[in-house]
This record gives C-alpha cells, sequence and structure tokens, in this order.
C-alpha cells in the first residue's frame, strides 16, 4: 500500500476505494484523461469540476491524491462541507505541496474570510508552480461569489461537468467496483440493487461494501435472497 498523502491535523483522510481505476470513465473519460495527467510537466495548472451531489467528484478529487502519492508527491484532500465551519487557516503554506483538492467549495463561498483566503491561496500556489484540483455543485460563473478577484480566479482553469451516469452505465459502475473488491456480482442482482436501492453512488457503493463484508463473513454468493437478508429489504 502507498504511504498517505499529506493529510490534515483534523484526520481528513482518504477512501482507499478512491482511484481512478475504479472510476467508470462512461460520458467522462476526457476528464479522466485530464486528471490521469494533470501531475505531468505539461499538466494543467487549474482543474474545476462541477456536477451533482452523487456524481463522484469527490471520489475523483481523493482518487487525484492517491495518484500524487503513488509518485512521491504531496497531496491534501480538503472536503470543505466538513471542514467549512473552521476558519481558512487550513490554507496556509499549502504551496509546499504538490497538490491541493479542494471539494465542495461551493459550501464555503459568501463567506468573507474564506472566499478571500481561497483567493490568497490560489494565488500562492499559481506562482510556486503546484496544482490546484476543485469541485463545486454548480459551473464558476454560476456561484454566487462576492469577492470580484476570487469569481475571476475560478476562470482560470479548465472546467469540467461531471455528466451523470444512466442506469445502464450505473449497473457498469457497480460491477466495476465489485470486481475491483473481488466479488462477482451478476446482472439480475446488480439490477435488483439498483432498482430497490439508492439513486446516488456513493450509496449503491456503501451497499456493496456491506455486502462485501456479509459474502465473506457467510461465504455466500451474491443472489437476490443473500441481498434481501444481508440489506434487510
Amino acid at each position: 500500500m502507498s504511504r498517505a498523502p499529506a493529510q490534515l491535523p483534523l484526520g481528513v483522510g482518504l477512501r482507499d476505494d478512491a482511484t481512478f481505476e475504479s472510476f467508470l470513465p462512461a460520458g467522462n473519460a476526457g476528464l479522466l484523461d485530464r486528471l490521469s495527467r494533470q501531475l505531468d510537466v505539461d499538466g494543467e495548472p487549474f482543474v474545476y469540476l462541477w456536477g451533482a451531489p452523487g456524481s463522484g467528484r469527490s471520489h475523483l478529487l481523493q482518487a487525484a491524491c492517491h495518484a500524487a502519492t503513488d509518485r512521491d508527491l504531496r497531496a491534501l484532500y480538503l472536503p470543505l462541507q466538513e471542514l467549512g465551519h473552521f476558519p481558512p487557516l487550513m490554507l496556509e503554506d499549502i504551496e509546499r505541496l504538490d497538490l491541493v483538492a479542494i471539494d465542495d467549495m461551493d459550501s464555503v463561498i459568501g463567506r468573507k474570510r474564506w472566499e478571500e483566503g481561497l483567493f490568497h491561496a490560489f494565488n500562492r500556489l499559481r506562482d510556486a508552480g503546484k496544482r490546484l484540483l476543485v469541485s463545486a455543485a454548480a459551473a464558476p460563473r454560476q456561484l454566487p461569489v462576492k469577492l470580484p478577484d476570487l469569481a475571476s480566479r475560478l476562470t482560470w482553469g479548465v472546467t469540467f461537468h461531471l455528466q451523470p451516469l444512466d442506469d445502464s452505465e450505473r449497473l457498469q459502475a457497480m460491477q466495476l467496483r465489485a470486481r475491483i473488491r473481488g466479488m462477482q456480482l451478476p446482472d439480475e442482482v446488480a439490477r435488483y440493487i439498483l432498482h430497490r436501492g439508492s439513486r446516488r453512488l456513493d450509496d449503491l457503493f456503501e451497499e456493496l461494501a456491506v455486502l462485501d463484508r456479509a459474502s465473506l463473513s457467510a461465504q455466500r454468493k451474491l443472489t437476490i435472497p443473500f441481498v434481501k437478508q444481508a440489506l434487510g429489504w
């Protein structure tokens, strides 16, 4: 296992399964390719990606941090939906890192101290030649940014809209994640989970994690009756 990326003293870590390999590209192949090459010499200094909750934004930001660590580079993942109630002191000296991944940036937009902190952090990262990856629920120009200079900075980089998966692609994403876990997920079982479970990918993958633990414990294959029993359906 690769060593952990630089992390906050607050203990924010990365999910082990959040990798580029476990992300189904579908309509986001161009974005996945750009992110996988962001740390190259000619990679994009600043990538902004946006999409609906549960579309895989957090997965990709954490995957980028794992990829940085695999190259012996220092990365930091900042989920602002969890950390935004703190003052932006965590942004100090981040230009010492190779990659900074700021998740759910829209959760702090409109707050003076955070907007100013982000503005200065973006400038320092650019001046130091480091990489920045940002996610939000809306495109840069759709965010209600109060600080004009920050609004300008958000248009510096390349912007991607994370395309949602249709049901067929959700099924493929579930089966990809199952294979990575060493599980066999038959089509009919995957369709049952997709029909009966949540529509959010994060929730579907959490259900797969529960099934993985249950099947290992019971030494059972994944069948519809077993899924009903394990998930309490």
